[in-house]
């Protein structure tokens, strides 16, 4: 729709180019959220917003985003599309709130952090000497790499005896266990790990592949840019999945779906499945611990573990490394080993992925019956010496680029701390089952 309004004013002061579609796709997400699926509405409710925005602000003005936001909201409201305007407004102060927790995280408390698994994380790294940058680069100095990449493997396996062996307690009312976390913090791996466990002791499973019940291609929101957003829990047909998994631990046969990658076209009814009585249904999904994804199932007979990088390292600046950083390469190394895809795709789209695990995962992770921590010491110093340039050319690429700000504070944050560790060249001590294989490649499991 033609339109007078050429720029708007972000929170940040950053004047960038007025675009519908952003509109569009804003509305069409909300409606998403609630179970709608019409884009054509969507498209149609941009355009009143752009006509009151024309009649609002006169020409050669350059209203806010607050003031778009603003009209949104009105539009939505008096076109009866009332559960779509309280989601967008929901999404709006969520936004806000985490925007303005930023400068106060230190002093606020994160009822989502498992406090409980941080403290033993930074105690055993203060042990072994992995608590700062500095003492990583001195071990490694002293030729201690191998001992490193070990020590922190015990850890992480640990973790998954406990998981194992917390299932094995519960044996006799579980029907299904599942794996969840943000992305890349090692699902796969875990999962393929803790079968193995539970195997030895006589123990059978399925597993469920989620992927098979995402909705069509065309009815997941994308932006501007063309970027489609999987990483939402409503780009799944949520209702199909609870409905199944209650008939399987019922001892039902369901028939899965199978969804087309290559076309992004779901054929439903496609692969029976049953739970025998003595089978276990293994589940791996970002999502497994959301609310809607098994609503109708009993707590009793479903098991919960939830995996984060817990990695406790400081870097000079003070700072610990985040747990988002180290994820975003892994994506990255992931999508480039085994799925064709860019790593600067994967830095652009990772605000969909933290968006999302902000707003749909991690807020769950409460409800988890376990933690396990996938973070790796010694994965650090092998992103210095794989990624680094990458990070330095992508901090200078963005500059300057106010619709890119969020591609440019994770580049310049990831290149800052990786710029100061010792990079390593020899990844031949890195186990041919570790959970970093999942990412840099060599893995001795098969994935699929």
């Amino acid at each position: 729709m033609e339109t007078h309004i050429k720029q708007v004013i972000k929170r940040t002061g950053a004047i960038v180019p007025f675009n519908q579609e952003r509109i569009a796709n804003a509305i069409y997400r909300a409606a998403v959220a609630v179970g709608g699926r019409d884009k054509s509405t969507a498209q149609s409710l941009s355009e009143q917003v752009v006509e009151l925005l024309n009649q609002k602000f006169p020409e050669g003005t350059t209203p806010h985003i607050e003031d778009v936001q603003d009209v949104v909201e009105k539009v939505l409201i008096e076109n009866g599309h009332a559960k779509v305007a309280k989601e967008y407004i929901i999404y709006r102060e969520e936004a806000a709130n985490r925007r303005d927790a930023e400068g106060k995280y230190a002093s606020k408390i994160n009822e989502n952090v498992p406090w409980q698994k941080i403290w033993r994380n930074l105690d055993w790294a203060v042990s072994h000497n992995l608590h700062t940058v500095e003492h990583l680069n001195e071990r490694i100095a002293k030729g201690e790499f191998p001992h490193i990449v070990h020590e922190s493997e015990a850890l992480y396996e640990s973790d998954v005896e406990v998981a194992a062996n917390l299932i094995i307690e519960r044996l006799d009312s579980l029907r299904m266990v599942m794996i969840s976390g943000p992305s890349s913090s090692g699902k796969t791996t875990t999962t393929i790990k803790l079968e193995q466990k539970l195997i030895k002791k006589g123990f059978k499973f399925k597993a469920l592949n989620v992927d098979h019940y995402f909705f069509d291609l065309e009815f997941h929101p994308k932006d501007e840019f063309g970027d489609y957003d999987f990483e939402t829990p409503q780009a799944l047909d949520l209702e199909l999945i609870n409905e199944h998994l209650v008939r399987m631990s019922n001892g039902e046969e369901v028939m899965i779906p199978f969804y087309d990658f290559k076309t992004g076209t779901r054929k439903l009814n496609a692969t029976p499945m049953k739970l025998a009585k003595d089978e276990l249904l293994l589940i791996d999904s970002l999502h497994g611990l959301y609310p809607a994804f098994s609503k109708d199932i009993s707590v009793e007979v479903k098991f919960k573990l939830y995996l984060e990088p817990l990695l406790q390292m400081k870097g000079k600046d003070g700072r610990y490394i985040r747990w988002t950083d180290l994820r975003l390469i892994r994506r990255m190394l992931r999508d480039s080993v085994f799925r064709a895809y860019n790593p600067q795709q994967t830095l652009e789209h990772w605000h969909y992925v933290r968006g999302s695990e902000l707003r749909n995962i991690i807020p769950n992770s409460n409800t988890a019956d376990f933690v396990i921590s996938s973070g790796m010491p010694y994965e650090v110093p092998i992103y210095a010496n794989r990624m680094l340039k990458l990070f330095d050319g992508w901090k200078e690429k963005y500059k300057g680029d106010p619709l890119k700000a969020d591609a440019l504070e994770r580049s310049e944050r990831v290149y800052n701390v990786l710029k100061t560790v010792t990079p390593v060249t020899d990844e031949s001590s890195v186990p041919g089952d570790s959970v970093l294989r999942e990412f840099i490649g060599g893995s001795t499991h098969q994935y699929h």
